[in-house]
């Protein structure tokens, strides 16, 4: 990590007093299909209790950086309810908040948020009346734990305008993110945005390195950038589109190692866990890491508690089935008010409040709060939405025809199964669904 002695310990308290967060939520996350209708991706269900949301906003609050506004857009309903429910724990009287910034159409009442760039320059002048003297621009739909307070201090010691948090990939995922080349100075000398044949790191033909969407701007710096390109008639308004490739051409960005301010796994020192969780195959992926025996995200870290809002429910229960059989389970997650009735799970994330009835064999399966699932469904790799109620007998993950006509099902295998599939389910298979309750009252999502 940055260095930060006894004589630095004021200077890096300072500047994280000095720094204002922009938490960009407003992303459409079209890529994780069905799960983001009715709720922005930074919203969806992660980990058993949380939100993907929670770790960037925990990250901050864990680093001191107490100063942070929330951008949201697109179907910000359920986020901004999680947000005044969870985090109105900040105190405005000790200059620490979350600020809720919903498209408002603040600069010419016509456009909402034309990008990432745009969706910054709107609240302008509500940044500006906090008068930060950095300013950390954050992604809110990645799981990681970051030591913003190491970050900041790197882009104070490195001396440029702007600083780009980076990460190690695989040659063949970087297509999905910014790209760029480094010199010894750790200046960026190159950047292209979701390049088709990503380049490399010298010396290393199979990786790349990726933008973390995580940028740290001196703000004065920030606001001038941002007025130019709002001239430009030809810029998207994006940072990794527009913003951050012109200072990169004007020699002005360096770049900041996730290895110097990860928040290292007890169990793995020499791993970094970053995850994009993107797609439903990299979502049902990154929920399986958290079943592992030695999961490389350490939930279980008191030092850096990730925060949510949450319900208060009894702890998890396993009983016997109707026969008096008793279940098994292995390398799975059960959250308050599970409850599983003599069935075998393994692999799985469940959370708070799934029912799981009888005779019911699951494996690798990810189930949102208060799904149920009736007697003797099979299911693997499957993720269920939340309130989803699962027939007797459904048999989910044996037959891929049959899982693609009745739900979606991703490339990689995993089903993804909603209360609207369901619904369509039933009108074409109405005795599948015999004694199951056809509607239920609708509960926050």
């Amino acid at each position: 990590m940055v260095s930060v002695g006894p004589g630095s310990v004021n200077q890096a308290r300072e500047a994280v007093n000095q720094t204002m967060a922009l938490v960009l939520a407003g992303g459409r996350g079209s890529r994780l299909k069905q799960l983001t209708d009715n709720r922005a991706k930074p919203a969806v269900h992660f980990g058993g209790k949380f939100r993907i949301i929670d770790f960037a906003l925990s990250n901050c609050i864990n680093s001191g950086v107490r100063r942070v506004g929330v951008v949201t857009q697109y179907k910000s309903h359920s986020l901004l309810r999680h947000l005044q429910a969870g985090w109105s724990f900040l105190r405005y009287q000790m200059n620490e908040f979350i600020d809720l910034l919903p498209a408002q159409q603040r600069v010419d009442e016509v456009n909402w948020y034309r990008g990432t760039a745009d969706a910054v320059f709107q609240n302008l002048d509500i940044v500006r009346d906090y008068a930060p003297k950095y300013i950390l621009v954050l992604a809110g739909d990645h799981v990681y734990k970051m030591d913003y307070t190491t970050l900041i201090m790197d882009h104070v010691q490195l001396g440029g305008p702007v600083t780009v948090a980076c990460i190690e990939v695989p040659k063949q995922e970087a297509s999905a993110f910014g790209v760029m080349q480094v010199d010894e100075s750790r200046r960026i000398i190159d950047f292209v945005e979701k390049p088709e044949d990503p380049p490399t790191i010298p010396g290393d033909p199979e990786t790349s390195m990726a933008s973390m969407g995580v940028y740290v701007f001196d703000a004065e710096f920030l606001y001038q950038v941002l007025a130019e390109d709002q001239d430009d008639d030809t810029s998207c308004r994006d940072f990794g589109m527009n913003i951050i490739p012109k200072m990169v051409k004007a020699g002005l960005a360096h770049a900041h190692p996730f290895n110097l301010s990860c928040v290292r796994n007890r169990g793995h020192e020499h791993c970094c866990y970053w995850r994009d969780v993107g797609t439903v195959d990299s979502f049902w992926e990154a929920n399986m890491d958290l079943a592992s025996v030695v999961p490389e995200l350490d939930l279980y870290d008191e030092s850096w508690p990730i925060w949510t809002n949450q319900k208060q429910l009894p702890p998890a229960k396993f009983v016997q089935d109707y026969e008096g059989k008793a279940g098994n389970s292995l390398n799975s997650v059960f959250s308050g008010g599970v409850i599983v009735s003599g069935s075998d799970i393994a692999n799985s994330v469940l959370f708070t409040g799934v029912r799981v009835h009888s005779n019911c064999k699951l494996d690798g399966v990810v189930a949102f709060p208060d799904v149920v699932i009736h007697r003797g469904c099979r299911l693997h790799k499957v993720i269920i939405d939340k309130q989803c109620e699962l027939p007797p007998g459904l048999v989910i993950g044996e037959d891929a025809e049959e899982d693609a006509r009745r739900f979606h099902r991703s490339e990689g295998g995993v089903t993804l199964v909603t209360k609207s599939m369901l619904k369509a389910l039933a009108q074409q298979h109405p005795d599948l669904f015999d004694g199951v309750p056809q509607e239920r009252p609708d509960r926050p999502r």
